[in-house]
């Protein structure tokens, strides 16, 4: 757009000084017959009147009349009288013609001659327009392309910052849910469709790969025939309690349970008998448990109850207590017909009884046995001081 106005104001800086100059030579012509009379009778006073009036009304830097001898009759030098600036002068060097000769005539004999000389105000104004017109169309021509260049750049940078910024925040987050926005380009929005799809097959498979994940921790750490902890989940949170007991010098109590005669159930009635008295224990535990206690299968017949916190010896066999009045209730068998069963349980106390996890369980277990020959019911660990070694 900058070289089309350049190359249309050179056209027509070269147009207008050729009309400029062929405007000269007329005023010449015109001029040299208005001074016929005055130059034949030498009448300079008449020869510098006319050269003043036509100095004021047309574009003429300069005059001069020479007689027929090539004396000067009068002259007029716009320049010389400061009524010329110096950019009109320079341009009218550059553009206009030095100087314009035209014979003065009178009866087909030359009787004198004419020498005008153009100024370049008009020249100057078409210049120094043409020169803004310049400027301005450079500037708004760098304007628009700036806003155009920077339009285009958001319309192409911006689908792929966001695409970047999506990928970026699921490499480090894994944040699946994400999606790139849609963009008005077409070629990039169908690459950011692309990339969704994508992003939807991945959070689904994530969404798969959680639940499995979580499907295998829970089977890892739970009995299955029950839905209970097992005994490695139950030894992980063991630990854990003792340090918060210790760290908050508190109490708390593992029970050690054991079902009577669950092999002569077994054997008797079969083993779909047994899982569900199991089952039926499992589930009276649970309900009598507060939240914050933890009940397990440890294998068997045999269940661990983790009670935190506790005040004394009487909160965990009071719960103990508890316990053994819920297995009064008759057992559904899944074939028809019911069974009552009942427990030995074995209560030892973090610290009276013991300071580690692996040796609490040993008292509580102690303790159950010691029930169990006393034909069910709870016992009590004993105290460390008064254990054997």
């Amino acid at each position: 757009m900058g070289l089309s106005s350049l190359s249309l104001t050179l056209v027509s800086l070269l147009a207008l000084s050729s009309y400029a100059e062929h405007n000269l030579q007329l005023i010449a012509r015109s001029l040299a017959y208005t001074l016929e009379a005055a130059v034949v009778f030498d009448d300079r006073a008449a020869v510098q009147e006319a050269l003043e009036l036509i100095s004021s009304t047309e574009e003429v830097a300069s005059a001069t009349v020479l007689n027929q001898q090539g004396q000067t009759m009068a002259s007029f030098d716009a320049t010389a009288q400061g009524l010329l600036g110096s950019g009109e002068q320079l341009i009218a060097r550059l553009l206009l013609p030095q100087r314009v000769s035209q014979p003065i005539l009178y009866q087909g004999q030359t009787i004198g001659e004419l020498q005008l000389s153009g100024q370049g105000a008009t020249l100057a104004r078409f210049v120094l327009g043409g020169l803004f017109g310049l400027a301005a169309s450079l500037v708004f021509s760098a304007l628009g392309a700036a806003y155009g260049s920077r339009r285009i750049q958001r319309a192409i940078t911006q689908p792929l910052r966001d695409l970047s910024n999506v990928a970026h925040g699921i490499s480090i987050d894994r944040t699946f849910n994400r999606r790139v926005p849609a963009t008005h380009i077409a070629d990039l929005n169908e690459l950011a469709e692309d990339f969704n799809a994508l992003l939807d097959q991945l959070e689904t498979w994530q969404q798969q790969l959680q639940r499995e994940n979580a499907s295998l921790a829970h089977q890892a750490s739970h009995d299955a025939l029950t839905g209970l902890p097992n005994r490695a989940f139950f030894e992980s949170r063991l630990l854990g309690a003792m340090r918060e007991a210790r760290d908050s010098q508190t109490q708390m109590a593992v029970l050690f349970l054991d079902s009577n005669k669950f092999k002569e159930i077994n054997d008797r009635l079969g083993h779909a008998a047994g899982d569900a008295v199991l089952i039926a224990i499992a589930q009276r535990l649970r309900g009598l448990l507060r939240e914050g206690d933890l009940v397990s299968r440890l294998g068997g017949d045999e269940f661990a109850v983790l009670l935190k916190p506790i005040h004394g010896e009487e909160d965990a066999l009071l719960i103990a207590d508890k316990i053994i009045d819920s297995m009064h209730s008759p057992i559904e068998l899944p074939e028809g017909g019911q069974i009552t069963t009942s427990l030995s349980i074995g209560i030892a106390l973090y610290p009276e009884h013991a300071n580690n996890p692996e040796a609490l369980v040993h008292q509580a277990d102690v303790a159950m046995y010691h029930a169990k020959r006393n034909q069910g019911g709870r016992t009590l660990a004993q105290p460390q001081e008064t254990l054997t070694p």
